[in-house]
């Protein structure tokens, strides 16, 4: 048997699957743990970095929102990181009275970067209300903005390992502080213990979804030496491929 998360979004599912040894893992064969090194716990913790973001997203942003880039002029750039988080705090508030103003909820996700030849940019993800380009153009200051829909940047997978760069994952990265606003809880999941094994079924898909094959990965958790196995459902829309749709779509579903 074996314990399944499953986590809700308007456009995608993602389903985590895994043994614990409150479960067990009868009739399979457990690798012996590990201790992770602090690189492997590195990692993980970047990879959690880049999951909560990309939940968040999938939450609470659609494909008409912004992706927004701020850059600084030579002239105007900070000398350290604690300048620039205190510019990006100035720039928000004044982005959040104007969203006020418009009776409007202001919704972020950002990432301050610089680079290693010392240029300093800001990539945010900000929900889209109208005048949204104009109110951050005059609050900036500090440089040029550039904006582009969601849907141009891709999956919301792509965008948050984007946003969620850091010099331990981006060689061209000095270093870069991320952060969100408070108003973006992440669903919880919906969870059950599934009593079968030893095998993995395949995943089963409902009409007008497919299956997001980089999505999937299958491995041994080198802490508990147990099998896991993650992937993520999206839905289907409008001009997509009927290919997609023959090719992963398997049945009904639950």
């Amino acid at each position: 048997m074996y314990k399944q998360n499953r986590y809700r979004f308007p456009d995608a599912i993602e389903v985590e699957q895994y043994h614990t040894g409150k479960y067990g893992a009868p009739g399979q064969k457990r690798e012996a743990p590990a201790n992770a090194t602090p690189e492997q716990i590195q990692r993980r913790n970047d990879l959690n970095k880049k999951i909560r973001c990309r939940r968040k997203l999938r939450a609470h942003f659609t494909a008409g929102d912004y992706f927004a880039t701020l850059t600084y002029r030579k002239d105007a750039r900070p000398a350290n990181m604690d300048q620039a988080v205190e510019d990006w705090k100035k720039f928000i508030r004044r982005v959040r009275r104007e969203y006020q103003k418009r009776g409007a909820e202001l919704k972020w996700i950002r990432n301050i970067e610089v680079g290693t030849k010392g240029a300093w940019h800001i990539h945010m993800v900000i929900n889209r209300i109208p005048d949204t380009d104009e109110i951050i153009d005059e609050a900036w200051g500090h440089g040029m903005t550039d904006f582009k829909h969601i849907r141009k940047m891709g999956d919301m997978e792509k965008i948050a390992s984007y946003i969620t760069k850091s010099p331990r994952t981006e060689k061209r990265l000095k270093e870069s502080s991320y952060s969100s606003s408070r108003n973006l809880p992440i669903p919880k999941p919906e969870t059950r213990v599934i009593m079968r094994w030893p095998t993995w079924k395949e995943p089963i898909v409902k009409k007008g979804w497919y299956l997001d094959k980089e999505s999937m990965h299958e491995g041994i958790n080198p802490v508990t030496g147990y099998r896991y196995r993650t992937y993520t459902l999206l839905r289907l829309k409008g001009g997509e491929s009927e290919a997609v749709d023959r090719i992963h779509i398997r049945g009904s579903g639950r």
